[in-house]
């Protein structure tokens, strides 16, 4: 599917990992203004953007309200708007059962998966009514739709990117903002074939799949979606 989003401004969180920076390359062939925003610059000085006058670079810690303000502040200033936001920006650490989970651990999965979610959506939100549009696709798990032993703050995380995903629809269906997640199963990534070098690759989600299904929800054929979460499992 081709898509055109020219004269748009995409914000992508996470964007120079696996899947944020295929998410970044599909946005910029389809003619997009784009946010990259990371825990660092260094992460983000991909030579593919060194001369890209449509991209721009925003240093943020997204689990803390005046970074992720400050950004957003940014974009608006450097591009004029925000028509979709992409919250790619997340991880996963396996862990102990839940009894002998630090708090220390819970929080930062929690913060690192949901709160850097609600951050973005709460200082991006404002600007979108302002323009009376707007499109989020957030980025949960298939790990959300059941917990799994010693994975319960991953497991807990995402089914609450799940539920703040459909409260933000609700919220906003009559504004013209549309909010959608995707659940991936797991992502062919080199970190996860570094992790797990036994598992089957050849069943595991391909990052360009995940990021069509991103840019397919923040384009006009998916006008009429909201609300939803789509399972991408690939073959396992």
């Amino acid at each position: 599917m081709n898509f055109n989003f020219n004269n748009q401004v995409i914000a992508i969180t996470g964007a120079s990992g696996a899947l944020g920076s295929t998410v970044a390359e599909l946005f910029f062939r389809a003619g997009a203004n784009i946010a990259l925003v990371d825990i660092s610059f260094q992460k983000l000085t991909h030579p593919r953007w060194k001369h890209a006058k449509s991209v721009e670079l925003f240093e943020t810690d997204l689990t803390d309200v005046n970074s992720v303000n400050n950004s957003v502040s940014e974009i608006i200033d450097r591009f004029g708007q925000i028509d979709c936001l992409a919250n790619i920006a997340g991880g996963f650490k396996m862990g102990p059962a839940v009894h002998e989970t630090p708090v220390s651990d819970w929080d930062f999965i929690m913060n690192m998966n949901a709160k850097s979610v609600f951050l973005m959506c709460r200082a991006v939100i404002p600007h979108m009514l302002k323009m009376d549009k707007g499109k989020i696709v957030n980025v949960a798990a298939r790990a959300a739709t059941e917990g799994k032993a010693k994975m319960a703050p991953y497991c807990v995380s995402k089914a609450a990117v799940i539920t703040l995903t459909q409260s933000l629809a609700a919220e906003h269906k009559f504004n013209n903002i549309n909010v959608n997640c995707i659940l991936p199963g797991t992502i062919d990534t080199p970190q996860n074939r570094t992790d797990m070098p036994d598992a089957n690759h050849n069943n595991w989600v391909p990052t360009t799949d995940l990021a069509n299904e991103i840019l397919h929800l923040c384009s006009e054929q998916a006008k009429g979606i909201t609300g939803a979460a789509v399972p991408i499992y690939g073959k396992s």
